[in-house]
């Protein structure tokens, strides 16, 4: 049976499906609107940094034919044919976009779809209709994304710009060429040879033969294969990353780069006036001295230092810094900012009070109240936590004191966190106090907070922490310790260090945790101590 997907919902593929071998298909319309539906191939860095992999109408296929247009069938507007076990180790995504033709907006589209199918039975759709959208040109429909294994993703995000913003989100750029003949590769036409008498099921490994016909692939049935669509374009759209080079230093004309020297570095620093010595050579592995108020030797008029030289003008200067791409419910900024897009998923976020910077859109905060049983626990615990509500139709940005922030996927399983690392975590997640009895504690007991379910738990560290695999001589100081797996069994280590707990008004928190459990279970240890 089908899965029913919403916005921002997210699945391992293999919990979809066994199979790797998958066809694609997107219906979407509306009155007087033409579509254009194509497949992004995105590096780690969600970047199109092979052209390549950008399958549309002019380029139905990849290099290695993981990536495959299959056009009009079934009921389906567009189809592609996928085969994760032969995509290429650089590409981490495969993005499902739709984008307009023409004039119009994608609130006027009427209800459409894009779903999964294996072995010619479909096993997750997500549905939207125009009313979710409003003067978006280009929206992203779907993903498929490489995180230790390959999971699909409902996005149903856009952007007013159309195909020419679509693509500078990838890193790409759209250039109109004079038109030219038509390809004589046009995508060929679905058509199942009337012998077949039901398609094979997909997820058996590729063989090193020939391509087999589109209908071996098990795309659902059609009454009658769909006459080919032709272009709709006049002239091919081209993309490519972009690349911007440095000009020359304000003032002075261009210069041809010396021998060894790569194009758009800065020229070398000028000699010094007239009757004054050159200054030293600094040690080795560090920066020369700039007097203040001057641009470093080499950096364009203009450029904060520090900033690197990628061209002059504010808008090079803030580039380093803009807006990471966006299309996850969750979506690190920085190592210490993160953004939660609120209209993906529809459910609220619990976060830690004052931990908003910005916020963008329709957002409302309100105080979330533990009850007097919950403030009761928490002041007995040390595990009070004061949260805020944020509900609405928009994107919050949260940071608390520059500490590093790692954003925990839940699937089902569980994670026990104390509440100091805790930033904030989707409302959908169960939690409650846990505690962990010993004898040499103060107060008799030490206490966390354990998360189960489906969601995101943001935790924060101070400094980059590590992660270890729990063994049976696994300790962990109780101030250095940030999570551990919820399977794990804990317990206080008995070299107890009781003559720093003898002083009067010592926290007490200087116990060892001993760390037990079956292979797989893990602890988190930040490289910070109270």
């Amino acid at each position: 049976m089908a899965r029913e997907f919403q916005r921002g919902h997210k699945a391992k593929v293999s919990d979809l499906t066994s199979g790797t071998d998958l066809y694609v298909g997107v219906q979407i319309a509306g009155p007087g609107l033409t579509f254009d539906i194509s497949c992004f191939g995105l590096d780690a860095d969600e970047q199109l940094s092979d052209d390549r992999y950008f399958i549309f109408f002019n380029q139905p296929k990849s290099p290695e034919e993981s990536i495959q247009l299959l056009g009009a069938q079934a009921g389906d507007t567009e189809s592609f044919r996928v085969t994760l076990d032969r995509i290429p180790a650089n590409i981490h995504k495969l993005s499902f976009t739709a984008t307009l033709d023409g004039a119009g907006q994608m609130s006027q589209a009427g209800p459409g779809y894009i779903r999964i199918v294996a072995g010619g039975e479909e096993v997750v759709k997500y549905a939207f209709t125009g009313s979710e959208f409003t003067t978006e040109r280009a929206v992203m429909l779907g993903d498929f994304y490489l995180k230790d294994v390959w999971r699909f993703a409902a996005v149903g995000q856009g952007f007013d710009g159309g195909l020419d913003a679509l693509l500078k989100n990838f890193g790409g750029e759209v250039a109109e060429e004079a038109p030219a003949a038509p390809s004589q590769d046009a995508p060929p036409a679905f058509a199942p040879p009337s012998q077949a008498s039901a398609p094979p099921a997909f997820g058996a490994p590729a063989a090193p033969q020939a391509p087999q016909p589109a209908p071996a692939f098990g795309a659902p049935a059609a009454p009658a294969p769909a006459p080919q669509q032709p272009p709709v374009h006049a002239a091919p759209t081209i993309a490519a990353p972009m690349a911007p080079q440095a000009p020359a230093p304000y003032g002075q004309p261009p210069q041809q780069p010396q021998f060894g020297q790569i194009p758009g570095q800065g020229a070398p620093p000028a000699a010094p006036p007239y009757g004054q010595q050159p200054p030293a050579a600094p040690p080795y592995g560090q920066q020369p001295p700039v007097p203040f108020g001057q641009q470093p030797p080499g950096l364009p008029h203009g450029v904060p230092q520090g900033v690197p030289a990628t061209g002059a003008g504010l808008q090079a200067a803030l580039q380093p810094y803009k807006e990471a791409a966006t299309g996850q419910r969750w979506t690190s900024q920085n190592q210490q900012l993160m953004r939660v897009d609120l209209t993906m998923g529809g459910m609220p976020v619990l976060a830690r009070q004052g931990s908003m910077v910005m916020y963008q859109g329709k957002v409302d905060f309100g105080y979330k109240g533990a009850g007097f049983a919950g403030r009761m626990v928490g002041n007995a615990t040390g595990q009070e936590m004061q949260l805020m509500r944020c509900t609405g139709r928009g994107q919050v940005f949260l940071a608390e004191e520059g500490a590093h922030l790692h954003p925990i996927e839940l699937q089902g399983d569980g994670i026990c966190v104390s509440a100091e690392n805790v930033l904030a975590f989707d409302e959908s997640l169960q939690y409650e106090v846990r505690r962990i009895e010993g004898h040499g504690i103060p107060g008799g007991a030490l206490f966390t907070m354990q998360f189960q379910g489906t969601g995101t738990v943001v935790v924060k560290t101070h400094g980059v922490p590590v992660v270890l695999p729990v063994t049976p001589t696994t300790f962990a100081d109780c101030n250095a310790v940030v999570a551990w797996s919820s399977a794990s069994q804990v317990i206080i280590s008995s070299q107890v260090r009781l003559r720093r707990n003898a002083y009067p008004g010592h926290s007490g928190e200087t116990v060892n945790l001993q760390f037990r459990g079956a292979p797989g279970n893990f602890v988190v240890v930040q490289p910070y101590e109270v």
